[in-house]
C-alpha cells in the first residue's frame, strides 16, 4: 500500500472521524507526489462533500481565473494538491458553515506534506 493510501485509511479510522466514516463519507482532499502547488483552504462545503469535487462553484471559477488555469488543469494535472484545514464538511452554523475542527490540520497536514517534496508554492 502506498503512503498516501495508508494516510487516507488512517484518517478514516481516526476516532475523531468515526461518525463520517460510519455514514460512508470519505475524507475530501487531493494530494499528488509530483504537485508543485498546494492550495490550503477552510473545509469542504456540503456541495463539495456531496459531489466529491473541490472548488466546484463560483469561488472556484474565480480561483482558477486568478491562477490562469482551466478546470482540466486544476482537477486532472496532478500538479496541484488541495489540503483543506478539515477534510469533512463541518456542518451548518447560524450564518454559514461551521469552521473547520480545531487541531485537524495539525494532525494530518505534516504527514501528507512530507510525501509532496516538489511543492514550490502554497496558496492559503
Amino acid at each position: 500500500m502506498d503512503k498516501f493510501k495508508e494516510i487516507f485509511e488512517a484518517i478514516k479510522a481516526d476516532p475523531q472521524n468515526k461518525e463520517y466514516t460510519k455514514e460512508g463519507i470519505e475524507p475530501l482532499y487531493s494530494v499528488h507526489k509530483e504537485a508543485k502547488i498546494c492550495i490550503i483552504g477552510q473545509a469542504p462545503g456540503i456541495r463539495a462533500q456531496e459531489s466529491r469535487l473541490f472548488w466546484n462553484d463560483p469561488s472556484g471559477d474565480r480561483l482558477r481565473d486568478w491562477l490562469g488555469i482551466d478546470r482540466t488543469t486544476f482537477y486532472e494535472s496532478n500538479k496541484i494538491s488541495i489540503l483543506p484545514l478539515d477534510f469533512y464538511f463541518p456542518g451548518k452554523g447560524k450564518s454559514g458553515d461551521l469552521p473547520p475542527r480545531a487541531g485537524f490540520a495539525q494532525k494530518w497536514h505534516k504527514e501528507l506534506l512530507e510525501e509532496m517534496p516538489e511543492i514550490e508554492l502554497f496558496i492559503l
